[in-house]
């Protein structure tokens, strides 16, 4: 019954003077008539705001406004029914059967409330930039309507956080018309997040990883062990160590710098001491990374040296001085 009343009162929203109003005569007043749409304002909706040409009646209060952000519908026969004891009287129809009534009003969008309970977590309990708070709520959040003529944004009053399980629970004031006000009760967990890389592909072992290999995901942090790479230069450049799956945080065990010297294939020896540098062709005993040390056989004198690989198929000899000149000058006897 009660709701019957409200919708009742809400579709006299809907009584406007039609712009198509017949005008009888110079001295004929227009017909108060319906219209099939009403928006309107407030919490009391009188005469003057859907109606027009209604006389000393035009400030009455004839109807609770819907709630805000609402529509609703309802016949022109209720309408008829409802006005008669407003003397409005002679209500054209023009041939409605129903009105919609919209109560106008400005939203705050659901993400917008999560933003301010993110930067207000982030701010007060050291959760790292609140673009990386992850906010889900207990009960699923939904967008909040206010007076369009409200000021000012959504802000916490109170806010409560544990860190260990994530729970938070927060006051939130939504603004309305004036000093008033109303407070909104909010709980849920709070999960600071970073991206890291990973791959998008299935990649074997000794592939070396190239832009195009890697995508960001976000995941907590208490998931990114101290190994984990956090960044992309992590990454492009170097090979996998093992076989790598897609969706798995990289650590900085599973890479290595790519080979620049393969098993068995055929390099240069570079024999450098102060005044003296020779270039030798060499085959390579072990492979290996820029930086590590191989064997490599001399293939002029078929001797076995160790030398530091410094290139694409380059490997330099390096011994003690005196060392590296012996090497130098037998490695010079023996290209004759």
């Amino acid at each position: 019954m009660i709701r019957t009343t409200i919708v009742a009162l809400i579709a006299l929203a809907a009584l406007v003077v039609s712009a198509n109003a017949q005008v009888v005569g110079k001295s004929t007043p227009e017909r108060p008539a319906l219209k099939p749409e009403a928006i309107v304002t407030g919490f009391i909706v009188r005469n003057t705001e859907p109606t027009e040409n209604t006389g000393i009646v035009s400030s009455v209060p004839i109807f609770r406004a819907p709630d805000l952000g609402s529509t609703g519908t309802i016949s022109a026969d209720a309408v008829l029914e409802a006005v008669r004891s407003h003397a409005l009287i002679g209500l054209d129809t023009a041939g409605i059967r129903e009105i919609v009534v919209r109560r106008a009003s400005r939203t705050i969008q659901a993400a917008d409330v999560e933003d301010v309970i993110a930067q207000a977590l982030s701010a007060r309990f050291d959760l790292g930039p609140s673009k990386d708070v992850v906010v889900n709520f207990s009960r699923e959040l939904r967008a909040v309507y206010v007076e369009p003529s409200a000021q000012g944004s959504p802000r916490i009053t109170h806010i409560d956080f544990d860190a260990r399980s994530g729970r938070f629970d927060a006051t939130l004031e939504i603004p309305a018309n004036g000093s008033r006000s109303s407070l909104v009760r909010l709980s849920g967990r709070a999960i600071p997040t970073a991206e890291i890389p990973t791959v998008a592909r299935p990649l074997e072992r000794g592939v070396v990883l190239r832009d195009s290999d890697i995508q960001m995901d976000r995941r907590p942090r208490s998931e990114i062990g101290r190994d984990v790479v956090t960044s992309r230069s992590q990454v492009i450049g170097f090979a996998a160590r093992a076989n790598l799956q897609p969706g798995r945080p990289l650590r900085a065990s599973e890479l290595m710098k790519p080979d620049l010297v393969q098993r068995s294939e055929p390099v240069t020896l570079v024999y450098e001491v102060p005044g003296v540098v020779l270039t030798l062709r060499g085959k390579a005993i072990d492979g290996g990374a820029e930086g590590d040390t191989i064997s490599v056989m001399n293939e002029q004198s078929k001797r076995i040296v160790q030398g530091t690989i410094v290139g694409p198929g380059r490997v330099a000899i390096r011994n003690s001085p005196q060392v590296a000149a012996n090497n130098a000058a037998r490695a010079n006897t023996d290209a004759r």
